[in-house]
């Protein structure tokens, strides 16, 4: 049959009554063409009605009626029986067939009809002819549709998630060989190059999101699949080319290294470039998405070798023919295929998604033949250079092109193809997308399929092998954000991949023997003993290697990691003779390196593989030392090593046993290095750091205190040194903390206070109230710390700084000195006459107050500087006030006579300070009305009222305010109703 039809009842739900729905499907050649339902399902994917049914027929073909086309059913019925026939099914359906029967009838019996012109009639039961198309039936509507709705999220509600699945629909659409693969595919296509994101991305300059670029990689990539599949027809291809070439020459047809041209902000290129800079750029092509996929197009499967080795494992060459040079083959016999590595990978794909996995694994075992006779040529090739090269200390060998964060994406495909055909579980799952899947797959390992004899070789260790050698390629960093940043992420890839791997004694030694290739693969190796300059960094791929080498050959992790350590871009400047890669070398640009933007994540991984190697060095001196030179010597920002410090302090000391002091040691030298790193730049955490240090050296000992406080002036600024570090040491919990006897307090004590002296000499402002206070219980120290205060003060000291130390003497009982230092600060100082919210006023009455304590000695020694300092009337006023409440000289000093009299203000040292408050209200009052406004008048009159208080301490007051008031009246007859005031309240 070509045509079933079947009623499907679907069961009712607590919600839903029962439905029956009316099924049809029509097949041909073992696929389902068309279906039609009455659930009226909009959705790429079959309704669950049309699955049940096509179950229904496969699971119980017995219990479907077999029946003959209807056109030879009706063949065999007589005119009466054809009357009958037709009147009884027009009468069944007569209100939807009715008016279609009368036409038709109409049609037949006119005799020029067109329905009368053809031979025969239609009959949908009926097979399709044998040259008719026949494919799978796809809802190409549905398909447009939910791309489009996909694409309209931006990435967001899972989004991303549902077009990925879409691809790997595509790709299971592949590998089952329907012909729909390729027209989903260009649906799903035509809807990308129609999102209206694009346009704007390309006005704006700016990249396609990260999110997005990734969907765009993959869509490349099935093109190129698709193109390459082994059994498409010419016609096929020549079609998939015109619709690429059409795609890729649009403008906003996203390019291949990820933004659109150079319009990213060009920081490096704002200078004139060398002119061989700009030649190159224009010289290279615009590449697009598609471009591989067009470039795909040329290749072809017909190469009688390549044949020869996709279709048998036992394919070799004749034994007679080992000797001598052979393109076809290895020295063991077995074929090679030289073809551009990511170019034959991409075959390899190509075959794995056309349900072609034998081929695929034959064609991944020859591409690994050929890496690895090209691996021991490069080994030969650099132990005749060995010499020059490292001379040179460089080299201009490198890989243009790197496999990993390639598009193709050779690598990982050579891996997933290898790997499947060690999977345990049941269905070979193929799918690239990444699947959430929590439980990591188990693998077994499968003999090599060779003719040669037993080579002890399994896919497994082959997968590993290449992963190293891959991931292990010298190669020069891409240029562009999104390449660079594709680099990063692909490497994490493999390495995740990798790790799902149990390392058995097979894959062990697969290990140590491509780890020590590296080693000594020269500059053809990322781990080689010279590189290129601007060689992509291996610390991510070395911290694998560390990890999975370490329980197995200690000695060749720690070579193999301390060599990748290294980050040449930042060591050394361009050389001038570099030519291998002209469009990277910006010769005149001044700035260390060119643009790496992923420099800070590749600086951070260079600190994780560090902090790797610190953790499993933990208690052996030796490898530690090795490490901290490495660490020393390699990484050049200061937060990078501060992060090391501490995590070799947490490690060093766990919560729940004894420190370890080797790692201890080599946490203090790290801080000890940033300590010096930042003494002279600005860095926001550079409190935190000399925090952590003084933590740090407590935990190793007194010595490292001793050490630290010996040689503050090349890790810490004097404050740093006097307020954090000594306060710190000699703090009560540390003394604690480190259980010391007297003689090791004694040491501490003595190292703080010369550090306090050393620290308030170089800079007295900062330090000396700290100086003080560390040198308290030390007689000499503290006379010392004083006389540098008082040798400062009259230079380099502000009042506030003096009258803060004056007000710490008096409080330690020193009030003479005190009164010395206040007396210094009051020479510094300078009210004017409307500052009196100036906050150094309160330390201008506690300078009076302490004087007026002492006697009448240091009150008059005083009043002539606060005189000539302050001119602000309220607080002179405030002071006179303050002064003849008590008698002088209450605070008692010994030897002294004190009369207990008050003073008069009539004498010295009061009356020159009444003078001075008179003479200020006068100036004062006179600045006050040049510019005073109505509002303030209720304000003033209170003002002179205080005045007027002054005026009457002095003998003839009242008579010299009278004067006062009527001088005002005369100057400022003009301000009418502010006299008015003045008259009423004071005559």
């Amino acid at each position: 049959g070509f045509h079933l039809s079947g009623t499907v009842t679907e069961p009712a739900t607590a919600t839903e009554p029962e439905m029956t729905y009316k099924v049809a499907i029509s097949f041909d050649r073992c696929k389902i063409t068309s279906v039609t339902c009455g659930c009226g399902n909009k959705d790429i994917f079959y309704c669950a009605h049309v699955v049940a049914l096509s179950l229904y027929r496969i699971r119980k073909p017995d219990q479907v009626k077999l029946r003959l086309p209807i056109s030879e059913t009706l063949f065999q019925m007589n005119r009466d029986q054809l009357q009958k026939f037709v009147q009884y099914l027009i009468t069944a359906h007569h209100t939807e067939v009715l008016p279609t029967a009368q036409k038709l009838a109409d049609e037949i019996l006119s005799s020029n009809s067109e329905i009368n012109q053809v031979h025969g009639a239609p009959d949908p039961t009926a097979g399709a002819s044998i040259d008719d198309e026949n494919c799978w039936h796809l809802d190409e509507e549905q398909v447009r549709e939910q791309v489009k709705l996909f694409l309209s999220q931006g990435g967001y509600y899972g989004s991303g998630k549902q077009l990925n699945s879409m691809f790997a629909k595509v790709r299971e659409m592949l590998r089952m060989r329907d012909s729909n693969g390729a027209r989903m595919l260009t649906l799903i296509t035509e809807q990308f190059m129609a999102d209206p994101r694009l346009s704007l991305w390309r006005q704006q300059g700016t990249g396609i999101t990260e999110k997005c670029r990734q969907l765009w990689d993959e869509l490349g990539a099935l093109w190129v699949c698709v193109v390459l599949n082994p059994h498409c027809k010419l016609e096929e291809k020549s079609c998939w080319l015109r619709q690429l070439r059409k795609w890729g020459e649009m403008d906003v047809c996203p390019l291949e290294d990820g933004n659109y041209g150079n319009e990213l902000p060009n920081i490096t290129n704002a200078l004139t470039q060398s002119s061989s800079h700009n030649q190159d750029s224009l010289a290279r092509p615009r590449r697009t998405v598609f471009t591989r996929a067009i470039e795909g197009c040329d290749l072809h499967w017909q190469d009688s070798h390549l044949q020869r080795i996709i279709s048998s494992d036992f394919y070799m060459s004749p034994s007679y023919q080992r000797e001598g040079e052979s393109l076809l083959f290895n020295s063991q016999g077995q074929p090679l295929w030289l073809e551009h590595v990511p170019t034959a990978c991409a075959r390899v794909d190509a075959l794995r998604s056309h349900g072609y996995p034998r081929e695929a694994l034959r064609l991944t075992v020859a591409i690994i033949n050929t890496l690895r006779l090209q691996q021991q040529r490069q080994l030969e090739i650099y132990k005749h250079q060995k010499k020059e090269l490292l001379q040179r200390g460089a080299t201009t060998i490198t890989n243009l092109e790197g496999w990993v964060g390639h598009p193709l994406n050779p690598i990982g495909c050579l891996f997933l193809t290898l790997t499947e055909a060690c999977r345990l579980e049941e269905e070979n799952c193929l799918e690239i997308s990444d699947t959430g899947d929590s439980k990591p797959p188990v693998y077994q390992h499968v003999p090599v399929a060779t003719g040669s004899q037993d080579s002890g070789e399994s896919y497994l260790s082959l997968a590993l092998e290449v992963a190293l050698m891959g991931m292990g390629q010298q190669r020069v960093m891409p240029e562009g954000l999104y390449a660079q940043d594709k680099v990063c992420r692909n490497e994490e890839q493999i390495i995740a991949r990798l790790q799902d791997l149990e390392l058995d004694p097979v894959l062990v030694q697969t290990l140590r023997k491509q780890c020590i290739l590296l080693l000594e693969g020269g500059p053809f190796s990322g781990l080689g003993e010279v590189i290129h300059r601007e060689s992509v960094p291996m610390h991510t791929f070395a911290k694998y290697l560390f990890s999975a080498l370490l329980p197995h050959d200690a000695d060749l992790a720690y070579k193999l990691a301390l060599r990748a350590m290294r980050l040449p871009v930042l060591e050394t400047t361009a050389p001038s003779g570099d030519v291998t890669h002209p469009h990277h070398l910006v010769s005149v640009v001044p700035s260390r390196y060119p643009r790496w933007f992923t420099l800070g994540h590749l600086e951070s991984q260079q600190c994780e593989l560090a902090s790797t190697m610190l953790t499993a060095a933990k208690g052996d001196m030796l490898r530690l030392r090795t490490v901290l030179e490495a660490i020393q010597k390699n990484i050049h920002s200061s937060s990078l090593i501060f992060k090391l410090a501490q995590d070799a302090f947490k490690i060093a000391t766990p919560a729940d046993s004894n420190s370890d002091t080797t790692l201890l040691n080599v946490a203090l030298e790290l801080g000890l290095q940033v300590m010096r790193m930042t003494l002279s730049t600005l860095n926001w955490r550079r409190r935190e750091m000399v925090r952590w240090l003084v933590t740090c050296a407590t935990e190793v000992g007194v010595r490292a205190l001793v050490s630290i406080l010996q040689s503050w002036y090349s890790l810490f600024t004097p404050t740093e040194a006097t307020s954090i570090v000594a306060a710190t040491v000699m703090s009560h919990n540390t003394i604690l903390r480190l259980s010391l006897d007297y003689p090791q307090r004694e040491e501490l004590a003595s190292c703080a206070r010369t550090l306090a002296l050393q620290c308030a000499m170089k800079d007295p402002q900062n330090c000396a109230l700290s100086a003080l206070t560390l040198c308290e219980k030390d007689h000499i120290a503290f006379e010392t710390a004083y006389q540098i205060v008082i040798d400062a003060a009259s230079t380099g000291m502000t009042y506030t700084q003096l009258f803060t130390i004056a007000r710490y003497m008096e409080h330690r009982g020193y009030p003479l000195r005190a009164f010395k230092l206040a007396s210094l600060a009051m020479t510094h100082l300078n009210l004017a006459y409307n500052q009196d919210t100036h906050p150094a006023i309160n330390d201008v009455l506690w300078a009076c107050a302490l004087s007026h304590s002492l006697g009448k000695n240091e009150l008059a020694a005083i009043i002539p500087l606060v005189v000539k300092s302050v001119h602000c009337a309220t607080v002179l006023s405030d002071i006179l006030r303050r002064c003849t409440m008590t008698a002088p000289g209450l605070a008692g000093i010994p030897g002294r006579r004190n009369s207990g009299k008050l003073m008069s203000t009539d004498k010295a040292p009061l009356r020159q300070l009444l003078d001075a408050t008179i003479s200020a209200y006068i100036n004062t009052t006179h600045s006050r009305l040049t510019h005073i406004s109505p509002r303030h008048y209720g304000e003033f009159i209170e003002f002179l009222s205080k005045a007027r208080e002054t005026f009457l301490l002095a003998q003839d007051g009242h008579i010299q305010f009278a004067q006062f008031i009527d001088n005002l009246k005369q100057i400022y007859k003009g301000k009418k109703k502010l006299m008015l005031l003045v008259r009423e309240r004071f005559g």
